[in-house]
C-alpha cells in the first residue's frame, strides 16, 4: 500500500462535520488532517446540504487556501449550480445519500491523483452546459473555452507542429508582426514560458 492520503474534512454544523470524519478516520488509504495543519492536506473534502451561497464561499476560500483537489459531498446539487462548482475547484462529486466510507476514501484517493469524478447523470448535464456556452456565448464572439480565439488557437497549433514565426505567418497568411504580438498576448494571458511550454498547453487544451 502506498503513502496515506492527508485529507481535510469540513462540514458547516459538527454533526456533519464528526459523521465526515468518522467515515474517513479509519479508512486505511487516507488519513485527516486538523485545520491548524490544513497546509499538510493534500486533499479537501466539503460536505454540504445543498449548492448555495455559503458552501460556494467555502469552495472559494479552500481554492484560495491552494486546494487544487476538492471533493464535494452534497444532497441537492441543481443544474445551474453546476458550472459554479467546477469554477470552484471541485474534482469530484457524490450525493450524500450513496456515499460510503469506502466510496468516500477511494474518491479522495482519485483526487489526489487528479483524477475528475462526477455521476453520470450530472457529468452529462454539465457537458450540455458546456456545449451550450461554447455555441452560444462564445463562438459567437470567435473564442473556445480556453479563453483563445480562433486566430490564437490556430498559431499555437502551428506552434506544435514546429513552424517557426515566419513559417507560421505564410501559412496562415499574417505578418509577422501579428503572429508575435498573438504570441506575445497568449504568452503573458496564460504565463506560458517559452515555446515548449505553448505546446504542452497546446496538448492540455486540445488543439492537437
Amino acid at each position: 500500500m502506498g503513502a496515506r492520503v492527508p485529507v481535510y474534512a469540513f462540514a458547516a454544523d459538527p454533526i456533519s462535520r464528526a459523521g465526515l470524519e468518522s467515515q474517513l478516520r479509519f479508512q486505511p488509504s487516507v488519513t485527516l488532517v486538523p485545520e491548524e495543519r490544513l497546509a499538510e492536506a493534500a486533499v479537501a473534502v466539503v460536505a454540504a446540504e445543498t449548492v448555495d451561497d455559503a458552501t460556494l464561499r467555502v469552495l472559494a476560500d479552500l481554492k484560495r487556501r491552494g486546494f487544487a483537489r476538492l471533493v464535494l459531498l452534497v444532497n441537492t446539487v441543481h443544474d445551474s449550480d453546476l458550472l459554479k462548482v467546477i469554477e470552484a475547484g471541485v474534482c469530484a462529486l457524490i450525493r450524500r445519500t450513496e456515499v460510503t466510507a469506502a466510496s468516500l476514501a477511494a474518491l479522495v484517493e482519485k483526487a489526489a491523483c487528479g483524477e475528475a469524478t462526477l455521476p453520470s447523470d450530472v457529468l452529462a448535464k454539465l457537458l450540455t452546459q458546456v456545449s451550450r456556452l461554447q455555441s452560444d456565448v462564445l463562438a459567437p464572439r470567435g473564442l473556445r473555452l480556453a479563453g483563445l480565439t480562433d486566430r490564437e488557437a490556430a498559431i499555437l497549433t502551428l506552434v506544435a507542429d514546429g513552424l517557426d514565426t515566419g513559417e507560421i505567418a505564410s501559412e496562415l497568411s499574417y505578418s509577422v508582426r501579428t503572429v508575435k504580438n498573438a504570441l506575445h498576448d497568449v504568452s503573458v494571458r496564460f504565463q506560458l514560458r517559452n515555446r515548449s511550454h505553448a505546446v504542452a498547453f497546446a496538448l492540455r487544451e486540445g488543439l492537437i
